[in-house]
């Protein structure tokens, strides 16, 4: 006996250590981030600018759409480009060096540039804003220009360096660099025989040639990039799904503060049935009878025939609130009658305000007949 006295200390901590143990993988394990985000949490994300948006994919879209104008429009730009250096040769090479003049020509130099870049810029625009569009829909938010000192921490920076998020970026930099430098090669390749007789054309000939090969190397690079691109959407996506995901937990405290804490709901639920008590006992001196079981139920019951077609049901309650309903009623001389049926069937089958219903209005009648007869109202 003296041995399992000693004994049972510890086989009653070891319980108690399993059960600890228990207690805390149950909450570690509430705590994972295991489930899909509510559409609350969702929104969250979205006002603070947290998207699912992959930069390749409008630097690719941007890419591949201004060599098309490129493209496209090549007869144009090479009419300005003409333009542009004959007026300086023609115009410009012999005038007076001064203040104003230079100032007059870099101004116009300013705008011939402008007329020439206003295409490519444009389409960059509308396609950077397309591709958003097309990646996070319309969204305007000054969230992620808000001050975070959280994104100047060096401790978080060098975390980051390390992190697996940057090991994926460094990856898709090395595949991008690759299907670059092979799409170059073929291209050039392919070209071989036709760069080797540049040496035998004119001068004009070679650059129009070397513009045309660098547009369509453009091309074949940013169409290469957005089909890149498209995986890499796929990627962040996940990752952004990821990094929004919810625990058990959250969800719990998420819905409690949609629905409101049930302390603070029972609160409010038996103010209100205070308030509403404390409405109907003021209607209790207005009534012209109680009807009584005589303990259990009390209803007090009013009947105005200028105002009303049939006795209403003014006040009822049991037990405790029958009982301050009798108070209530002998407190301003309002008649009591016992009738247990009647009294049961009006609790049961009446609420607050309705009127007596059809088959009971015979017996609440003679009720209120009697009761006008002592008080000598009925003659």
């Amino acid at each position: 006996m003296k041995e399992l006295q000693y004994i049972q200390p510890f086989v009653n901590q070891d319980h108690s250590q399993k059960k600890l143990r228990l207690k805390l993988d149950l909450q570690l394990f509430s705590q994972e981030k295991t489930e899909e985000a509510t559409p609350k949490k969702r929104q969250e994300s979205r006002d603070k600018g947290q998207v699912a948006k992959s930069m390749d994919l409008t630097g690719s879209i941007i890419l591949l759409a201004t060599f098309m104008c490129l493209l496209m429009m090549g007869g144009f730009f090479k009419e300005r480009t003409f333009e542009l250096f004959a007026d300086t040769f023609q115009h410009h090479l012999l005038m007076e060096l001064s203040i104003n003049n230079i100032i007059d020509y870099f101004g116009f130099l300013f705008v011939k540039f402008l007329i020439l870049l206003a295409p490519i810029m444009l389409i960059a625009f509308i396609m950077a804003l397309v591709a958003s569009y097309l990646q996070i829909g319309f969204l305007f938010t000054g969230e992620p220009l808000k001050m975070q000192f959280s994104k100047i921490d060096p401790i978080k920076g060098f975390k980051n360096i390390f992190s697996m998020r940057s090991l994926v970026e460094f990856l898709k930099s090395i595949i991008k660099l690759t299907i670059i430098s092979v799409i170059v090669y073929l291209s050039i390749l392919d070209e071989q025989a036709r760069i080797l007789e540049l040496s035998h054309v004119p001068l004009s000939e070679i650059l129009g040639y070397t513009a045309h090969l660098t547009v369509i190397l453009g091309i074949k690079i940013g169409a290469a990039l957005c089909i890149l691109s498209v995986f890499d959407y796929i990627y962040q996506r996940y990752e952004f799904e990821k990094s929004i995901r919810m625990s058990k937990q959250d969800i719990k405290d998420e819905f409690k503060k949609m629905e409101g804490d049930p302390l603070i709901k029972g609160k409010i639920r038996e103010r209100q049935r205070r308030m509403a008590l404390m409405r109907m006992m003021q209607e209790v001196p207005k009534a012209d009878v109680v009807i009584t079981n005589p303990t259990h139920f009390a209803i007090a019951v009013r009947y105005d025939g200028n105002a009303m077609e049939a006795p209403q049901v003014i006040a009822k309650g049991q037990d405790y609130v029958a009982l301050k309903i009798k108070e209530l009623a002998k407190e301003h001389g309002v008649m009591t009658m016992e009738n247990k049926p009647l009294a049961r069937a009006l609790y049961e089958r009446t609420e607050i305000g309705d009127s007596i219903p059809a088959d009971l209005f015979q017996a609440v009648a003679e009720v209120l007949a009697y009761v006008y007869k002592l008080k000598g109202k009925g003659n």
